[in-house]
């Protein structure tokens, strides 16, 4: 894939996910099946829009089962899981549908709240509806009309995953076959804090007094959903979320408002004021701590500390009837983090959100920076 996007004025070459990888092979992998011809070549269209050539690889062919590998390249973003060959088998099935599982080197999920339900395959959604609509169009264009049993699989995977988070996830075997858009675009950190940057700085220039913010898709979501302010009105930081604040109290913003899900946002209580994982992961710690001072019993908490997400922590935090002074007291601290971030020079609030449970909590000034959002976005 020769594709490019220029970032900080570098030429930067664009990869494809995981769960592309997984899609592409299965596409191939049901055509050989279905046709008895071999496919050295596959196309894919990926959901960003970008379509993919790409070469298959380690191809097996036989009456009742094919499996093929499509190599994973990120491009020049750095992927632990670069050159890893993601694998797809494919066979008939007696039930009608596209059945998707995962083989050796796929994680198993074990504990609630993460994308896929405990036991199966760590294969996120959108790799899941990808694989199952390319099998879908080549049963289609076959007239095949009964069932295909994919099963994908990473030889590398369990290894690849040790260097993972997948461990302390609760994801057991293997790496995650993930990706919402199909693509990796490569971006440098100077890079991305220079573009929320030049974005801030263009909204100043327009004339903006206070700006809302969020990490990312999650937020733009909850924005537009639940806030009903267009999301393209808010700035992405990604993990970059006291750059983010620090660069608006340089620009003389009055107000900045972050509205973001509680799995990055809860971080910021812990003092992680950039919210990517290798920076640590402190969320459990902090509900669970927090839970604690709230009157949460230590066996209780024990298990807090072993969740895979804050929305199972949280579920706890509500059983025990902790869950609102716990809130508080996080809404609180994330208050005086982000205070003490801009020296008080320019207000600011937080909203935090799950996606199983809504609205979390807010900081003191989060309701006045909404309403003077609202009132500037007209």
């Amino acid at each position: 894939m020769d594709q490019y996007i220029t970032k900080d004025g570098k030429s930067l070459r664009i990869g494809y996910t995981t769960g592309s990888c997984a899609a592409a092979a299965a596409k191939a992998a049901v055509w050989m099946l279905l046709t008895g011809k071999k496919k050295e070549q596959i196309s894919l269209d990926t959901p960003k829009g970008i379509r993919l050539e790409l070469e298959v690889k380690d191809i097996k062919m036989g009456p009742e089962e094919v499996s093929c590998a499509i190599e994973k390249d990120p491009g020049d973003d750095p992927d632990i899981t670069k050159g890893a060959y993601i694998y797809a088998t494919v066979s008939r099935s007696e039930e009608p549908g596209v059945m998707i599982d995962g083989g050796q080197g796929v994680g198993r999920v074990t504990k609630r709240g993460l994308d896929q339900p405990v036991g199966n395959a760590a294969i996120n959604s959108v790799p899941r509806k990808m694989i199952r609509e390319n099998v879908e169009e080549v049963m289609q264009v076959c007239d095949y009309t009964e069932g295909i049993k994919v099963i994908i699989s990473v030889p590398e995977g369990e290894a690849l995953a040790k260097k993972t988070f997948n461990p302390r996830l609760g994801i057991i075997g293997g790496i995650s076959i993930l990706g919402t858009t199909g693509i990796v675009e490569p971006m440098s950190e100077e890079a991305l804090v220079e573009t929320i940057r030049v974005e801030l700085k263009q909204r100043r220039a327009e004339g903006d007094e206070y700006i809302l913010l969020t990490p990312g898709n999650y937020g733009s979501d909850y924005i537009r959903d639940e806030v009903h302010i267009d999301p393209d009105r808010a700035v992405m930081t990604s993990n970059y979320i006291g750059d983010a604040f620090q660069i608006a109290k340089e620009l003389g913003y009055t107000g900045v408002l972050i509205i973001g899900h509680v799995g990055k946002l809860v971080k910021l209580a812990g003092g992680l004021l950039n919210t990517h994982s290798k920076f640590g992961d402190c969320r459990m710690e902090i509900l669970g701590s927090y839970g604690g001072a709230e009157g949460l019993k230590p066996e209780k908490i024990a298990e807090v500390l072993e969740c895979a997400s804050c929305d199972d922590a949280i579920r706890i935090l509500k059983e025990e009837g902790c869950y609102d002074k716990s809130m508080k007291r996080l809404s609180d601290r994330i208050g005086f983090i982000l205070d003490h971030k801009v020296l008080g020079e320019m207000q600011t609030g937080a909203i935090l959100f799950s996606k199983e449970y809504g609205m979390l909590c807010e900081t003191k000034q989060a309701e006045a920076l909404l309403e003077k959002i609202r009132k500037q976005e007209g």
